[in-house]
């Protein structure tokens, strides 16, 4: 079964060089995308129920025993990451190809795109199964550079100032990562996740502080938690729809998965737990607060998926396989809800030719599924019973009174009040696009009242488009994605639980990486 774990990376790999190479043949080029990533999710499927059967899976990359060589792991976090990424990417193509086959190659050259599309894949499947630093490393640069690729997309003055100022700031995170890889490499002879977790403990407390906190200073950068979420609701907005979304859904999560791994597994122990419960805290509050002030639907999602981290974070810093458990569900069930809510977003621009809620009305009487479409993961996302929102937010709340501290407590009662404001934010924005009617609006469908501003963002009133069927069923499906969270919510906790389990505290894993022997 470890035989399978390299496909994962080498498939979408392989797939862009195909596509590459084939530059000429866009159909062949959607082909190859489509069947790489129907491949990784079969594959992924399997090793997620093999895994959750028999224990975690590792291997060596070219027989390399560590710390010389790379080591590939697959455990109950992994696998299901691996599964939840894998549905997202395959979504958010066929919702680009639709958008492709109605506009041409205005927003989604297709000779870049899919190889580009298929690396960035690559980037998030290695973050994922990473054994070491340097490869998990690797994968953030592959992140980086297909990211960028992606956000400027088409050119406009608003991409690539937004595109300069997410590589700016990655660069930083990524210098500040290869910079503690170097110490802690030159201070334990090793950058092995599981060799580190022992060898990092031999250290001298005030060493170990100051590596640790330089790692998630890094991963925080990437997880765009407070105050290091400063460039992520500049930067979203401005990319392409299907760019947007699938950004939004899983690119923070790598750096939230990378800070699940670092005080788990390579600083065990409680010494930043409060730490981390007060960014938590200060990061859903912030969030929400830029979420509440937005009149535009894309930056409103950005702050909210900013806030959202914050739930995360929350689990991790509880420090308990509780906490973690809920953590991890809860990760699943926000890359599928924020991803789906910026599919819907596009299908609103589209519908209406802007995101801006206060020139946009009528919509639900001019396309009521587009209003159902973006009204269900709403609610989800708002935290309303039965939804997946809900169950996630309350495992973590149970977590938090579980662990008694009074810091827990003012976390639930700020995890309560931000999902209320959720709710609030994202009810006024649908009310306004969807439920008043379109004569209401004064400056409905009216270009000429754009600013100069509104050009320099590339918002404002645009030329509304026709929306292809498949883009509309993409986003139907991944809303079925987000209904599934809830209906299989048993099946999902029961696996989330034994994840947490087993990434609480670094003896399941060392035994894995070191031993070979995963099983429970």
């Amino acid at each position: 079964m470890s035989s399978l774990i390299p496909l994962v990376v080498l498939l979408p790999l392989l797939g862009a060089a195909t596509a590459l190479v084939l530059a000429r043949y866009p159909r062949v080029q959607t082909l190859i995308t489509v069947v790489v990533l129907v491949a990784v999710l079969i594959i992924s499927a399997v090793m997620l129920w093999y895994v959750d059967a028999h224990g975690a899976i590792a291997i060596t990359v070219g027989g390399w025993v560590p710390p010389w060589g790379i080591v590939l792991v697959v455990d109950r976090l992994a696998a299901l990451l691996l599964v939840v990424s894998a549905i997202v990417l395959l979504a958010v193509l066929v919702f680009s190809i639709g958008q492709g086959l109605a506009d041409g190659d205005r927003d989604t050259p297709v000779s870049i795109y899919y190889p580009t599309y298929l690396i960035l894949a690559t980037g998030v499947f290695n973050a994922f199964i990473a054994g070491d630093l340097f490869n998990l490393y690797v994968s953030f640069e592959i992140l980086l550079v297909a990211s960028y690729v992606l956000i400027t997309l088409g050119g406009t003055e608003a991409r690539i100032r937004a595109g300069v100022t997410y590589i700016i700031v990655s660069l930083v995170s990524s210098v500040l990562f290869l910079a503690a890889i170097a110490m802690i490499y030159a201070a334990t002879g090793t950058v092995n996740i599981a060799q580190l977790s022992i060898r990092l403990a031999e250290l001298p407390s005030d060493l170990q502080l100051v590596l640790h906190v330089m790692l998630l200073v890094a991963f925080g950068i990437k997880a765009a938690i407070f105050p290091l979420s400063f460039w992520l609701p500049d930067s979203y907005p401005t990319a392409p729809a299907p760019v947007t979304a699938v950004f939004a859904g899983l690119l923070t999560k790598v750096g939230v998965y990378a800070i699940m791994r670092t005080e788990m597994i390579i600083f065990p122990g409680d010494e930043l737990f409060t730490v981390l419960l007060i960014v938590a805290a200060l990061t859903m509050v912030v969030g929400i607060l830029g979420a509440v002030a937005q009149s535009d639907v894309k930056r409103l999602l950005s702050f909210t998926l900013v806030s959202h981290i914050g739930y995360m974070l929350f689990g991790i810093g509880i420090g308990t396989a509780a906490g973690l458990s809920a953590a991890t569900y809860y990760v699943v069930h926000h890359i599928t809800v924020q991803t789906t809510l910026f599919l819907a977003a596009g299908l609103v621009e589209r519908q209406a030719g802007t995101t801006s809620i206060n020139r946009v009305g009528g919509l639900l009487k001019a396309s009521p599924l587009i209003g159902v479409l973006f009204f269900i993961p709403m609610l989800n996302l708002g935290g309303i019973p039965p939804f997946s929102g809900f169950l996630g937010k309350l495992a973590l709340f149970e977590a938090g009174a579980a662990n008694g501290t009074a810091l827990s407590w003012i976390l639930i009662g700020a995890g309560a009040l931000v999902s209320l404001l959720t709710l609030y934010a994202l009810a006024r924005a649908w009310n306004m696009a969807f439920w008043r009617d379109a004569d209401e609006v004064v400056e409905y469908e009216h270009p000429l009242n754009v600013t100069e501003q509104d050009r320099r963002n590339d918002t404002g009133v645009k030329e509304t488009r026709a929306t292809p069927r498949i883009m509309t069923f993409a986003t139907g499906g991944m809303v079925a994605v987000t209904v599934a969270l809830t209906i299989f919510a048993g099946p999902l906790f029961n696996i989330s639980e034994r994840a947490g389990e087993n990434i609480d505290g670094p003896e399941y894993y060392i035994q894995t990486v070191l031993t070979g022997e995963g099983a429970d």
